[in-house]
């Protein structure tokens, strides 16, 4: 299965905005510290972003796209 940047960046952002809904009642239980929870959503969103097709010519001009 193949999916295209834009897929990717959507599915991204919805995985961002799911950890902001559940990572704070996780982090009340203490499951995860609060640590923890910002530096997965961190990394999440910057995954996300690394597929933002606004950016493109952008990320070409960097080298970080062929």
């Amino acid at each position: 299965m193949t999916f295209t940047r834009r897929q990717k960046h959507e599915a991204a952002q919805r995985e961002v905005k799911m950890r902001q809904r559940v990572y704070p009642s996780q982090v009340r239980q203490e499951k995860m510290t609060q640590e923890g929870a910002d530096y997965q959503i961190a990394v999440m969103a910057a995954i996300a972003t690394d597929y933002d097709d606004s950016d493109l010519f952008a990320a070409r001009a960097k080298g970080e796209m062929p």
